[in-house]
């Protein structure tokens, strides 16, 4: 509606009846209507309404509802909120079926779904609504069958729950199985790992008591006697003795060199080798009683000249 004529919605109401047919609607006014809840009486008939808002089902005092004469293919899906409704008239729309939540207006008492396009069933259960009397027979058959249409669907749910959760039951059974698999898989493992280990330490068990065996079998070596270790004598100390052992080598070399020269060759008449010559004749002497000598003095002697 233009803004003129939501302004002039109060001109619209007569006691409690809001009369909008032939208003040439395409729409329903629900804000405007619901600052009127005395109104409990709505005509929207003969208008271009296709279909009704979801908020038309908010207009729950509402108990007479006028919609012929409208192109009408649907009604919202939760119409069964008007629970105060007694009187729809849902003549010569487009309407081929009603919301489930129809089965919810248990106060409705006259129905006219005449002119509709009407699945066959529903067109069979509502039936021609000539007269008042039908008009009611066909609200109280309709409420019936989407009574129990509406058990159906709820059966069917149902049965969709059921299926689900048997479906989840199996998977969580499926799922409980699989991890009791591998829980016992990974206890086998466990176990076959133990059981290395064990035969591992059989093993090195085994090979240490076979490695005594063979040392207390085999003889022993005898023991070798470690050389002595000679205490090296310090080199500033070698070096005094080796110089004092050169000195002593050559003062008895030149002592046997001089007793040789004096006592076997022509000089041994020199004054000079008088003292060495009488040296030398008494060693001689002593040595000759010594019975170890006495062959190599008596061949020295016969070597003189």
């Amino acid at each position: 509606m233009s803004k003129n004529k939501v302004l002039n919605l109060r001109d619209k109401i007569n006691d409690n009846e809001v009369d909008l047919s032939l208003s040439n609607l395409t729409e329903v006014p629900v804000k405007e209507l619901a600052a009127f809840p005395k109104a409990t009486m709505l005509d929207l008939s003969c208008n271009n309404l296709t279909s009704l808002p979801p908020d038309f089902c908010s207009l729950t005092h509402l108990v007479k509802i006028d919609l012929s004469k409208n192109q009408i293919v649907s009604l919202p899906a939760d119409l069964g909120r008007l629970v105060a409704l007694q009187h729809l008239d849902l003549y010569n729309n487009k309407l081929t079926s009603l919301p489930l939540s129809f089965s919810q207006l248990r106060n409705l008492k006259w129905l006219d779904l005449k002119d509709n396009p009407l699945e066959p069933t529903l067109a069979k259960v509502a039936g021609d609504c000539l007269d008042e009397k039908q008009c009611k027979q066909c609200a109280t058959k309709v409420l019936q069958h989407m009574k129990a249409l509406q058990e159906e669907a709820d059966k069917e749910r149902e049965r969709r729950l059921h299926k689900e959760r048997e479906r989840e039951k199996k998977k969580e059974a499926q799922q409980r199985a699989r991890e009791a698999k591998e829980k016992e898989a990974r206890k086998r493992e466990k176990a076959e790992e133990k059981e290395r280990k064990r035969r591992e330490f059989d093993a090195q068990r085994a090979a240490q008591a076979a490695q005594e065996k063979r040392k207390e079998q085999k003889p022993e070596k005898p023991r070798q006697d470690r050389p002595v270790a000679v205490k090296s004598v310090p080199k500033s100390k070698r070096s005094i003795l080796g110089v004092l052992l050169k000195l002593v080598v050559m003062l008895l070399g030149g002592a046997f060199g001089a007793v040789a020269v004096c006592h076997m060759t022509s000089l041994r008449k020199e004054a000079a080798c008088a003292p060495l010559n009488m040296l030398v004749e008494e060693a001689l002497s002593w040595a000759q009683g010594q019975e170890v000598l006495r062959n190599i003095l008596q061949k020295l002697s016969k070597q003189q000249p």
